[in-house]
């Protein structure tokens, strides 16, 4: 058997194990109908609600389907990844589900993938459909550069899972979870953009706001819905539009970096007793 032919089954053995875990988790979720219900309407109904104050409008776009999609873009990586992740994976560590896992053939980062792997769907399912609303009910525009999104979404996701991962291991029980999620759910909300631009900021906060993990995610996505950014709102053509991607690409890469050297260090895979 060649070395090519090895990788092959290996990686696709790997698929089927994250698969696999991915479908128990989802059914776990399923029977949970109160993470269900936070992963499913909670962020629209976040975004219905800062649509009524006038939140979505403080970022001074033309287009209101876009704006409406990156909030829900927001809200999404935050409620249906981030804090139900954290949820997840303290509930498993603690019914010592994570524990029994590690003695069977999967990886750490197929259990944490498969595990992620639910949450994640709705997230994006969730995003999927707002854009199909918002280009059929709101009338938006074709994307100024639309590869963007995936990068928003990919990197963004991936951000945010670490940080789960990150937030799970200080966290005792599924109850505190409302607690230590705090800081990583409103700080970056707060200064994401969504709520009033950051050009009202002195520059040494704006300059703290664009470092926090949620504001590339809107940057990236104001650039491939819109083509503008954050500072001025001024339109960009195409090609000056992934020159403006490069800055909010760089801080994910370093929060994706940070994020999964934190994970494997401080990760806890049995109870905190």
């Amino acid at each position: 058997m060649s070395a090519g032919t090895v990788t092959v089954s290996s990686s696709r053995q790997s698929s089927h194990r994250v698969a696999a875990l991915a479908r128990a988790e989802g059914i776990l979720l399923w029977r949970n109908r109160l993470a269900l219900l936070n992963a499913v309407i909670l962020p629209a109904a976040l975004v219905g609600s800062l649509k009524s104050f006038g939140g979505l409008g403080a970022s001074g776009a033309h287009d209101f389907g876009a704006m409406l999609l990156t909030g829900l873009t927001a809200f999404a990586l935050l409620i249906a990844v981030y804090y139900n992740l954290v949820t997840a994976m303290v509930a498993r560590r603690e019914e010592l589900v994570l524990k029994r896992l590690r003695t069977g053939e999967a990886t750490d980062g197929e259990i944490l993938a498969g595990t992620a792997a639910p949450a994640i769907a709705i997230a994006w399912a969730q995003i999927a459909v707002a854009a199909v609303a918002a280009v059929a009910v709101l009338g938006l525009n074709p994307p100024a550069n639309a590869a963007l999104v995936p990068v928003a979404l990919i990197l963004g996701t991936a951000v945010f899972v670490l940080l789960a991962a990150v937030t799970a291991a200080v966290t005792r029980t599924v109850q505190l979870a409302q607690v230590t999620t705090m800081p990583a759910l409103w700080l970056p909300l707060v200064f994401s953009g969504l709520l009033f631009p950051l050009a009202m900021l002195p520059e040494p906060l704006r300059w703290v706001a664009e470092a926090l993990p949620l504001t590339p995610v809107m940057e990236l996505m104001r650039l491939a819905l819109t083509g503008t950014t954050a500072a001025g709102g001024h339109h960009l053509g195409l090609a000056a539009s992934f020159g403006a991607a490069a800055a909010p690409v760089l801080v994910l890469a370093a929060w994706t970096i940070a994020g999964a050297w934190a994970a494997r260090r401080w990760f806890r895979w049995e109870p905190r007793r």
